[in-house]
This record gives C-alpha cells, structure tokens and sequence, in this order.
C-alpha cells in the first residue's frame, strides 16, 4: 500500500496494491472525455507515483461503455479564446498550450515503471495520443480507434502521429491520419497497435492484472532499465543504443538482485526486491 492521497482526483480514480497502481478514468457518463481537469490530474498522479516509487507497474483503464471520447469540447473552447491578440504573442500562447498538453502523455513514457492500457468502446482523438505513449497496449473486441483529429479540421498535435509510426506501418498511419476511418480491434491486433485482444472488458481487465503482476514480480531495477533502453533505442541508431547499454550496465548492473531471482529460483519462492529509492521532488 501507498500513503499517496489520490481522494480529491476529478477525472481518476486510483488504487495501488501488491505493487500495481491501477488508475481509471471515472466520468463514463461524459465518455471519459479529457476535460482540463485530466491534463492536469494523469502526469501528476504518474510522476507522483514514480516519485514515490509506490508501485511497480501502472494499468490505465476507464469506467463504462467507452474507454475515452478524447479531448473535452471544454478544451477546444479554451483554446479558441487564446486566438486574440498581437499574432507572434498568439502564436507562442498556443505553442505553450500545445507543449502542456503534450507533457500531459509524455509523462508515460517518462516515468521509470511500465504503463499498460486496457481499452474498451471508443479509443478517440487525444485517447489515441494516450495509449500511444504507454508501454502495452490491450483492448475488448469491442474497441475502435479513431484519429478524430481530422475530421474537426485539425492536424492531431499530441503524440499519435509522432509514437504511431513506431508502432505500426507508415501506411497505415497515413491512412488514418487522412481519412479519420475507425480501426477495429481485430485491425490493431493484426497491425500490432494491441498486443491482445478480449471477448469483453471484465476478462480484458483480469488478463491484464495477470500480466501486470508477472512484471510486478520481476526486479523493478532490471524492468526500469529494459523501459529506459527500449525507449532510448526507438531514438537512436543501433549502435549509439548498444553504447548506452554498455555504459548503464557498467553502472546499473549490480549482484544483489541477480542474488535474490537465483536464491528465489532454488528455493522455490517468490523473489523479493528492494523497491527504486524515491526521486527528489522536480528532479
């Protein structure tokens, strides 16, 4: 258990146990749309929990029919109000505007501990930017993802077309960048953007815990360094990624947990590993 207090969360909701911090987004009646509130509350709640080094793994998953509608229209109205004013002011207004919302899914990958979605219903617009940035992705048969962007005459500004073309074909991506098409789950398995796909969201949920437990076991050491150097070498060449492994290992690799994962396999037991120290706070 965590003293993290996550009571007063508008649009989450999050429990952490046995070293897995589940979070949910908790306005199915408004289709978990992304109201300022959200942008707000996800990169805090994850870096807090990082911070903290409270758990070991995240699943991000939501409440009701549909598993995100995206940005709120609250969001967009915002932003419309911000187009007054002298044009080069303006315009480094909405570029900051942009970057915050950005930062708002960068912190996904940024963290030191793997994030997994389990997906239902509608995966639209800033959804897709979302699930993008996290480590594994699952959904119901059920689920469809939409670049909304599109259609409402804009170009999707945080995150899909940048970390979509790492996960499936450029073609592909263009395909629905232009068109706006909704892709079904059969599609994403297929293409790859879903590692499973489930008969329904209780069972989707319940095979995701089950894999969030297995990587909750592993040492948090050995799966923050195997998410640092996967994310690095997305990057990076092959061999600049080759000489960051070398250098992380000359300083990461130590026995203690190496120690333990061959004790526990002897004895025939769960390994238990220290936790990662907790980070300074803005650091």
């Amino acid at each position: 258990m965590s003293d993290l207090d996550f009571s007063s969360l508008e649009t989450l909701e999050v429990s952490i146990e046995q070293h897995i911090a589940h979070i949910q987004l908790c306005r199915p009646a408004a289709l978990n749309s992304m109201i300022p509130a959200f942008w707000r509350e996800l990169p805090k709640v994850v870096r807090q929990i990082d911070q903290d080094a409270s758990a070991r793994v995240i699943v991000i998953s939501s409440q009701g029919k549909h598993f995100s509608a995206g940005m709120d229209l609250a969001v967009f109205t915002e932003m419309g109000k911000s187009f007054t004013g002298e044009p080069a002011r303006r315009a480094e207004r909405t570029r900051r505007m942009v970057l915050e919302l950005q930062d708002s899914f960068n912190a996904l990958e940024e963290i030191r501990i793997p994030v997994l979605v389990a997906m239902q219903g509608g995966v639209i617009g800033g959804a897709v930017d979302m699930i993008s940035a996290a480590d594994c992705r699952y959904c119901s048969e059920d689920a469809f993802f939409t670049i909304k962007e599109t259609e409402l005459g804009m170009t999707a500004d945080v995150g899909t077309l940048q970390r979509l073309p790492h996960l499936i074909p450029q073609g592909l991506v263009r395909e629905l960048a232009f068109t706006g098409r909704n892709m079904a789950a059969a599609e994403a398995k297929d293409c790859g953007l879903v590692n499973q796909v489930f008969s329904d969201q209780a069972t989707m949920l319940k095979a995701v815990m089950a894999i969030a437990q297995k990587i909750a076991m592993n040492s948090p050491m050995a799966v923050a360094g195997c998410k640092e150097m996967l994310n690095y070498t997305r990057d990076h060449s092959v061999n600049d990624s080759l000489n960051y492994m070398a250098t992380w290992q000359a300083g990461m690799f130590q026995m203690p947990d190496v120690q333990e994962a061959m004790a526990a396999g002897q004895q025939k037991r769960l390994p238990e590993y220290a936790p990662l120290h907790k980070k300074t706070p803005n650091m």
